[in-house]
């Protein structure tokens, strides 16, 4: 008898541990797309004879509604972002005929360098509220100022002038067509490095969109190093600064004192 009651109990209890999976009807989880990337290399080396390079991106989507890809509602946005440190805008004014520094500003954490590549301008990929949220772009990049601000009338103004110094240089840079679909979901991307990008740790980013809102990102690593006589030149001013100091005292001595021997007239 109490074999049989125990039975009994457990066949009860099935339909209830059944029931607490799944029911008909029951709507199930929609399972999220899925961005991966890869990079042509993980280093760039920079030589004395360096001016820029091309970095190829290559991605793959998984998980994608296909109708929605069919129709061309997926949109990838990639980024190479340099070291982030501290950056200082300064105002020049005329002053009893001299341009002085007058007003400066600081901002906090910034990418030194910047370069983007789209699958189409993102202007039209999404809202500028996504855009802004995501920090993605040379206009929504975060520009927070540091220490004391006073009104903040003059912020917009120094944001301004940060993002065209940097384009102006070559750092920050767009291109609205730099991502390519090869495949239904694989894709391709290019990045143009300028010339002057800075040594460190970069950061590659690519974003994922679905009909204009804002799915998933993934990001890799990419190391610029400084090879050669360059390289030695920075570690030994960073690492050992008297030395270098005077060696270059002595270098520019010596460099003087040849070439007043050289030109000197008898």
């Amino acid at each position: 008898m109490r074999l049989a009651a125990a039975v009994i109990a457990l066949l009860c209890l099935l339909p209830t541990s059944a029931g607490a999976q799944w029911l008909p009807g029951q709507a199930t989880e929609a399972v999220r797309e899925v961005l991966e990337i890869g990079t042509s290399t993980s280093e760039i080396a920079i030589t004395s004879d360096f001016h820029g390079a091309d970095l190829t991106i290559f991605g793959a989507l998984s998980n994608t509604d296909q109708l929605l890809l069919a129709i061309g509602q997926y949109d990838v946005v990639v980024v190479l972002e340099g070291p982030r440190e501290d950056a200082t805008v300064r105002r020049k004014e005329r002053v009893f005929g001299i341009w002085v520094n007058t007003r400066s500003m600081t901002f906090e954490a910034v990418p030194h360098s910047y370069s983007m590549s789209s699958s189409r301008m993102i202007d039209d990929l999404t809202t500028p509220l996504e855009l802004t949220d995501q920090g993605i772009g040379i206009d929504h990049i975060p520009l927070t100022p540091v220490g004391f601000v006073g009104d903040g009338s003059n912020l917009g103004e120094f944001r301004d002038a940060f993002r065209r110094l940097q384009q102006g240089g070559g750092l920050y840079d767009r291109n609205p067509s730099g991502v390519r679909f090869v495949s239904s979901n694989l894709f391709k991307a290019s990045l143009r490095l300028p010339a002057n990008i800075p040594n460190g740790v970069h950061t590659v980013r690519a974003y994922l969109f679905k009909s204009g809102l804002f799915v998933t990102e993934k990001s890799l690593p990419l190391r610029v190093i400084k090879t050669g006589i360059e390289q030695t030149i920075t570690d030994a001013a960073h690492e050992q600064p008297i030395l270098y100091g005077f060696a270059a005292v002595l270098l520019a001595v010596i460099t003087g004192w040849g070439a007043s021997l050289i030109f000197r007239k008898d």
